[in-house]
């Protein structure tokens, strides 16, 4: 039998999966506007590349 070690992806899918559902939910309670809300669901897809440059932002002032 082989030993099958993608456990810890499964995981990690499912992690990012609730994080893109955290960020829907954010995103959405921001919005004001039609365009708003569109771009708060690009927004919740896109949301680690956002937290990441936010980081790297503020690590630079």
């Amino acid at each position: 039998m082989a030993n099958n070690n993608n456990a810890g992806a499964a995981g990690g899918g499912a992690l990012y999966g609730l994080g893109i559902f955290g960020a829907w939910v954010y995103f959405w309670q921001q919005a004001d506007s039609v365009w708003e809300y569109l771009l708060a669901i690009l927004q919740g897809l896109v949301w680690p590349a956002i937290m990441v440059y936010d980081v790297f932002s503020a690590l630079g002032d």
